[in-house]
């Protein structure tokens, strides 16, 4: 979908948002197909994403953050026949609950005290299938959430409220 003109009334309505998100749960990639680690809080760095996650150190990545919503980890495990998906299996960094992720497009968002862009959309890969089971991939198509890069350091926590700039 196309970005409306600032003179549309398109774009006014997607400029509004009804309550900030909050962070529900904040995980680390240490390395490639290793086991996430769920931790309270992490430090974000301009260029490079959180700290102790295995994309930290790469500046020309559009995927230094991953956010996904709760509200989709129970759709997914719906799709599956399953209860809400643990979050370690989608191996996103950020969960958000009370926010539609993809109305961040072209957007700049704060968490906690740091700002982020956001870069795309998280498509999934071969590895839902793996970790979720029969169908995870296709359970995750359109709800594997969002990428983003940092733009301001800041630290972000378990709690945080998620704010559009």
């Amino acid at each position: 979908m196309a970005t409306p003109s600032k003179e549309s009334p398109m774009h006014e309505l997607m400029q509004r948002y009804t309550q900030p998100g909050s962070v529900a749960w904040i995980g680390l990639r240490p390395a490639s197909r290793q086991p996430m680690q769920e931790v309270e809080e992490s430090y974000a760095y301009i260029g490079t994403g959180l700290d102790g996650d295995r994309y930290k150190g790469k500046p020309e990545s559009k995927r230094q953050v991953t956010l996904i919503q709760a509200e989709h980890l129970a759709a997914v495990g719906s799709f599956l026949g399953k209860g809400i998906v643990d979050p370690l299996l989608t191996r996103r960094n950020i969960v958000v609950q009370g926010l539609n992720l993809l109305a961040l497009k072209d957007k700049h968002f704060r968490i906690g005290e740091a700002e982020l862009e956001y870069t795309g959309e998280c498509h999934p890969c071969s590895r839902m299938e793996e970790n979720l089971g029969h169908g995870g991939y296709n359970a995750m198509r359109q709800h594997g959430g969002i990428t983003a890069r940092v733009v301001k350091e800041g630290r972000i926590r378990v709690g945080d409220s998620v704010e559009v700039l």
